[in-house]
């Protein structure tokens, strides 16, 4: 291909579009997007609960409460404005022992430090008025939380990315990159494409497409996978809207939760185990390099250690179904055994540091014409607009000062 493009962004999910769409809407360039599978929002973006998030959970100040509370309703704006479905319907954290208060009255705290107006705490008896088969002797209900289907919204980001100039190329794995003077170039699938500025998106990839670029990324993507059931039609009764329990502080996941999908259906879960690929969304899945380069690198060990006891739970609950179902009990008591089936599964890229601390929030890191997003944890898709904008500035800025120098 003859055509120098002037960005290209590899990473087909929500953030590569929602960042391309950016670019594309900033500045008049010729942009390209790399996806390595043959449809868009092929992984985390296609495979989480739907859910809009609210900005509860996250520090105030930090990237993900700030583009959160921001992106929650550019998202809710978005989705009016081009008649895609959603519904802002709300949800309740429920504490179903003494123990788990003083966590729910931080969550309180860290709401209304990031904006949430009409967060109200229920009792055990108001929680019933909004989620009739819920237990718990506190709570909180946070009316800003919401439910979306992601694919959509991220196909309806290419549809304006090409209406607005932009080139999509999918089943496009990168493999190779070569630097040719002014140019780079990248070789993905079959095709070798010649490109300015590139924007590493890749997710689950994007410590190994940083290193493909010769920046060192001081992080390794640890893959959890995220095990789903979902209620028999007949019991979807039992969930009007979002139920979820307060979420253990140490631990970078929210816990079990019901989730009604806007497409129809309740989620129950997810579980968190690590996952032996990748792209591991069976229990089956394997694959040898992934498992090596995890046990070659000293955080994952160091996390291991820290993190055992719970990570062994999790695998527990992850074969045995009675176990998952008494996790879902301490939230609604009338689940049985038999009112739940397998649901679907998805791989969260859990970016971990060389002493075995989690990344918890987002990792973004340039270098001389590029841009690399090492981490983009939830609430990511919520704030995909807010984050879109926020890394367009940054490449527009950087690709200003690295193209002139040139």
């Amino acid at each position: 291909m003859n055509k120098i493009f002037d960005i290209t962004i590899i990473g087909g999910g929500i953030v590569g579009t929602a960042t391309a769409l950016s670019i594309l809407k900033d500045k008049k360039l010729n942009l390209l997007l790399l996806e390595a599978e043959s449809s868009l929002a092929a992984h985390q973006t296609g495979n989480n609960s739907g859910v809009i998030h609210s900005g509860l959970y996250y520090k105030p100040g930090s990237l993900k409460a700030l583009n959160c509370t921001t992106g929650r309703e550019m998202m809710y704006a978005f989705c009016e404005e081009y008649k895609l479905p959603f519904d802002r319907c709300g949800k309740i954290v429920v504490a179903t022992r003494k123990e788990e208060i003083a966590a729910l009255n931080m969550l309180e705290e860290r709401g209304k430090a990031n904006g949430l107006s009409g967060i109200k705490r229920l009792n055990a008896e108001e929680i019933k008025q909004y989620e009739p088969h819920a237990t718990g002797i506190d709570g909180l209900l946070v009316p800003q939380t919401g439910i979306v289907d992601y694919i959509a919204v991220t196909n309806k980001y290419a549809e304006l990315i090409r209406n607005n100039g932009g080139e999509i190329k999918l089943n496009s794995k990168l493999n190779g990159v070569k630097s040719d003077g002014k140019d780079l170039v990248l070789i993905a699938g079959d095709e070798e494409y010649r490109t300015k500025f590139v924007v590493n998106c890749g997710g689950l990839q994007s410590d190994r497409i940083a290193k493909l670029f010769g920046v060192d990324p001081k992080l390794q993507i640890i893959p959890f996978r995220g095990e789903y059931y979902k209620l028999k039609k007949e019991k979807e009764y039992l969930v009007k809207n979002l139920i979820y329990p307060v979420p253990d502080p140490q631990f970078p996941f929210l816990g079990v939760h019901f989730t009604r999908m806007i497409n129809g259906g309740v989620e129950a879960g997810p579980n968190a185990v690590l996952a032996f690929k990748r792209e591991g969304y069976k229990k089956t899945d394997f694959s040898f390099t992934d498992i090596l380069e995890m046990k070659l690198y000293p955080g994952f060990w160091k996390m291991a250690a820290r993190y055992y006891k719970m990570g062994f739970q999790e695998f527990r609950r992850s074969f045995s179904k009675e176990l998952f179902v008494k996790s879902l009990q301490k939230l609604v008591p009338e689940i049985q055994l038999d009112d739940i089936e397998v649901g679907g599964a998805g791989v969260r890229a859990q970016a971990l540091e060389r002493d075995g601390k989690l990344v918890d929030d987002f990792r973004i890191v340039e270098a001389e014409r590029m841009v690399h997003i090492l981490n983009a944890p939830s609430p990511a898709a919520t704030a995909s607009l807010s984050i879109g904008k926020t890394i367009s500035e940054m490449v527009i800025k950087r690709f200003n000062e690295d193209v002139k120098q040139l």
